[in-house]
């Protein structure tokens, strides 16, 4: 029977498979997600080149084509633009056939020309990397076969299915479907799990499409990402430099009133701002509606209305504001919690109004939530105004 180079016991046949394809997991995350879709980060020339050509060998994917069909994603998310969103097509399909959905969209020259552009068009990208995309998988068949044998078949079929299986399903798919949120940004996107490992610290996708452009996808003391950790030893061997991360909240609390610098905090921080409202009224909301089911004719229906009163209102559809509409007319408390919520996520969509008239206009909002008589409320607005 033939035999590789390498011979192991079979728990290093499986060590090995997982170092490979953790490898590529690497690659997808700091170079094509971090560095090229996002420019987060710059890269040295050498580890630039180095993960191009494991990519070349590991997937087969063309830089554009990914970099451009993410970058879609982000412009388009949960649309019917959108290439892979599991809110439009069903959570089904985007897990199952995730990898399909993407070789689609790369057909599509349109989103390769709007947004496949600063990627790589080099010599070697030209005539080899885009060109030949399928001798680098077949290249790494030979390799996987000389190195360990006939079980080397195994180990390349596993790493072919890797991206396909948690990329393209699984973050594409579960990330904008199930797990928790740090932050209130305007799409599904989750975060699968607090400790980013398996996937490079992809699984936080929620804390991405908050701060798409953050080189560190994880935010919470908790939350470990690894793809982080990489880009950190790289970046101490000069071998990367990190552009952005994603803003840390500033407290002042010797503030009292709104001022320019509140302002801009708040609206850079629009995300954790909503997400702490939300967190500040939900034992308000919850109270209600349990109020509202005990004493409340039968007619009225508080199913899912505690989601509901999270969202922003152009998020929902006509039969959930009707719905909205009559549970808070039923609870002026309900009926002032949301309100105020809606009110202030507006205050950073008046792009037509001056940052004096901004300033007034949160500091309006500041006063009324103080002067409201809900507890939860005033608490939330006496942190705002600490914003720096």
């Amino acid at each position: 029977m033939l035999e590789g180079f390498i011979d192991l016991p079979w728990w290093g046949y499986v060590l090995a498979t997982l170092a490979l394809t953790h490898i590529t997991i690497a690659s997808v995350t700091i170079f094509l997600h971090r560095h090229q879709a996002h420019r987060a980060l710059d890269l040295h020339p050498a580890a630039s080149h180095f993960f191009r050509f494991w990519l070349w060998l590991s997937t087969g994917i063309v830089t554009k084509e990914w970099a451009a069909i993410h970058r879609k994603h982000h412009a388009k998310c949960e649309t019917v633009e959108d290439p892979h969103s599991p809110v439009i097509l069903g959570i089904k399909k985007v897990l199952t056939q995730g990898y399909e959905l993407y070789r689609e969209e790369a057909k599509n020259r349109e989103t390769l020309d709007k947004y496949g552009h600063g990627t790589p068009d080099d010599w070697l990208e030209r005539n080899i990397y885009s060109k030949h995309s399928k001798l680098g998988i077949a290249t790494m068949l030979v390799v996987d076969l000389l190195l360990f044998g006939p079980i080397g078949l195994t180990i390349w079929a596993i790493q072919m299915a890797w991206i396909p299986v948690n990329a393209a399903g699984i973050i594409n798919g579960a990330g904008h479907y199930w797990g928790y949120r740090n932050y209130a940004c305007a799409d599904a996107s989750t975060n699968l799990l607090p400790w980013g490992i398996f996937i490079g610290g992809e699984e936080l996708h929620n804390n991405h499409h908050a701060y798409a452009s953050s080189a560190k996808l994880s935010s919470k003391w908790y939350e470990i990402d690894i793809g982080w950790l990489y880009i950190r030893i790289l970046a101490s061997f000069k071998l990367a430099q990190v552009k952005k991360i994603a803003p840390q909240v500033r407290l002042d609390f010797s503030k009292t009133a709104c001022d320019l610098d509140t302002l801009q905090s708040v609206i850079t921080n629009r995300y954790e701002v909503m997400t702490k409202y939300a967190a500040s009224v939900k034992k308000t909301y919850k109270a209600e509606i349990i109020r509202l089911k005990l004493q409340a004719s039968d007619k009225l229906d508080v199913t899912r209305i505690k989601h509901w009163l999270h969202l922003d209102e152009n998020e929902l559809t006509e039969q959930q504001k009707a719905k909205v509409g009559v549970v808070i007319l039923a609870s002026p408390t309900l009926h002032t919690a949301y309100t105020l919520r809606q009110e202030l996520a507006a205050i950073w969509a008046r792009s037509t109004a001056s940052k004096e008239q901004l300033v007034k206009q949160l500091e309006d909002w500041c006063h009324r939530a103080e002067n409201s008589g809900i507890a939860a409320l005033q608490e939330f607005s006496q942190r705002l105004r600490c914003y720096a």
